[in-house]
């Protein structure tokens, strides 16, 4: 894997998550959004980070670039699951 292709991945798939919740926030402008704000700052933080880890690897690279891309694609699997949760409560 590609150091720049992964860090590119990190901005596309976080930004990503993060556009949803925002457009959630644009559709639903009577609703609570602070827990939706909550996901968000996590998101940033992972988007932190992931960014951070990606440019201080430790060990040999290439297990560390596949155990920080496992760990990105969880990590975004709990958000997307903590989303999912906050959009049904709220309706």
């Amino acid at each position: 894997m590609n150091l720049r292709v992964f860090k590119k991945d990190i901005e596309y798939f976080v930004g990503e998550f993060i556009d949803d919740c925002a457009l959630f926030v644009a559709l639903n402008p009577h609703k609570d959004a602070d827990e939706i704000a909550n996901i968000i700052d996590e998101a940033v933080d992972l988007y932190n980070e992931l960014k951070y880890k990606a440019n201080h690897p430790e060990g040999k690279k290439r297990a560390y670039y596949t155990a920080l891309t496992k760990e990105m694609f969880e990590k975004l699997d709990e958000l997307c699951e903590k989303l999912s949760a906050a959009v049904t409560k709220q309706e």
